[in-house]
């Protein structure tokens, strides 16, 4: 069970990625395997931003595509999309009384955290560094290993 972050969906949208080889066998591996596995809302929102934004992405997809692209995923028998529970508000400021100095551009990640928290997930799949402020999440880096395994073979 985890979460998998934008940075992951977007790697494997982009064919010009160097890492969308690994991202997008990775998310075929998930929609075909049995564990469930997670996104969230803002997460997906987030995903249509960068990837149809001709200055943040280098070759920015139609949001036509970039909304296709995410309901194949969301047909996935094992796809879940995270949603807030009535004990949000609670959880939300027990983060803040553990992690004080949250601001700017941590607060998407520390939603993200929030629910996973909220939700009984560990596990997210990310390249984002930021991810490492919530000691109850367990961060994933899907490329560090499948780079660890191209370098032994």
């Amino acid at each position: 069970m985890f979460v998998v972050d934008t940075n992951i969906l977007l790697y494997a949208a982009d064919l010009d990625s160097p890492d969308h080889v690994p991202c997008r066998g990775l998310i075929e591996e998930w929609r075909r395997g049995r564990t469930p596995w997670y996104l969230t809302w803002g997460v997906v929102y987030e995903f249509l931003r960068v990837a149809t934004h001709p200055r943040v992405f280098r070759n920015p997809i139609p949001i036509a595509d970039a909304w296709k692209f995410l309901e194949a995923l969301q047909a996935s028998p094992n796809l879940s999309i995270l949603q807030e529970t009535e004990r949000h508000s609670q959880i939300v400021s027990e983060l803040f009384k553990e992690i004080p100095d949250i601001r700017g551009n941590l607060v998407f990640d520390t939603h993200t955290a929030i629910l996973m928290r909220e939700n009984g997930i560990r596990k997210i799949c990310t390249r984002d560094t930021d991810f490492h402020r919530f000691p109850f999440v367990e961060i994933i880096d899907p490329l560090r290993e499948y780079q660890r395994i191209q370098s032994s073979s």
